[in-house]
């Protein structure tokens, strides 16, 4: 059956799928920075056809959601403490993302169906690298209980948990410049966003470098850098886009892009 044949992928094959989707992520470091994902603020009618944000957010993020649920169920580990202590953070994460971001969501604005096809192909592969690590790959004597008292372990969920925070907060505060129907950007000025434009951006690569560290894996790690590599090119995008309509407050009020004080 194909879930077994799944499941018993080898270590070494894993390895080789985690190199080749790290020098991906790289390529799509350097491309983001030449071509500007158009959602959101860049929305771009170029990438065609598009549709309603909070279906194509929901439709985007539920099957990372969905399939990690299945690799848990799938394995023999699922009771394991450790195991399921990475299996709940991960999947809080998307559950908020998934059932409860979308439809917070105001305006009218829209995804291009192409974005939200290529948020499901990378959605889908990254449940597969960390739900293989997590559940079936990991050394059965990693992953016990005095991995909880772990230095790695404790500031892997300190980042995890500030930055999940952050990125909440962060889209709170992008949620509340407009009101019901009002597609208008507007400049967000309140918590972090005094020092940098993409503070929700921040929170999201807080979150996910905690998670690499948590778990200590290089599965973790991957997934970290796929987050760094889409969301830094596309904070520098907004960046530029804020500095050019809202010339005067940004010059006023100078702030980064992503990295309080650096970048």
């Amino acid at each position: 059956m194909l879930h077994l044949s799944v499941m018993n992928i080898t270590p070494d094959t894993f390895r080789i799928i985690l190199y080749v989707m790290a020098a991906l992520a790289v390529v799509v470091f350097i491309a983001l920075y030449q071509v500007k994902a158009g959602y959101g603020i860049l929305i771009d009618k170029s990438w065609g056809i598009t549709i309603s944000n909070k279906w194509a957010w929901m439709i985007m993020e539920a099957p990372v959601f969905i399939a990690m649920c299945w690799f848990w169920v799938m394995s023999p580990r699922k009771w394991d403490l450790v195991p399921f202590i990475f299996f709940l953070l991960f999947q809080i994460h998307y559950l908020q993302r998934s059932f409860i971001f979308p439809w917070l969501i105001k305006g009218k604005s829209r995804m291009p169906v192409l974005i939200m096809l290529m948020g499901i192909v990378f959605n889908l592969a990254n449940a597969f690298i960390q739900g293989q690590w997590i559940f079936f790959l990991a050394p059965e004597t990693m992953y016990t209980n005095s991995w909880l008292r772990d230095p790695r372990f404790l500031l892997g969920i300190i980042l995890f948990l500030t930055g999940l925070i952050v990125n909440i907060q962060s889209d709170n505060t992008i949620r509340h410049l407009r009101k019901a129907g009002d597609n208008n950007h507007y400049l967000p000025e309140r918590g972090l966003f005094r020092y940098v434009t993409s503070a929700n951006y921040l929170g999201e690569i807080v979150e996910w470098l905690g998670f690499a560290v948590l778990t200590w894996s290089l599965s973790g790690f991957v997934f970290f850098l796929w987050t760094f590599a889409n969301l830094v090119p596309r904070a520098h995008a907004i960046h530029k886009r804020y500095q050019e309509e809202f010339s005067s407050e940004m010059a006023s009020e100078p702030r980064k892009r992503i990295f309080p004080f650096i970048y």
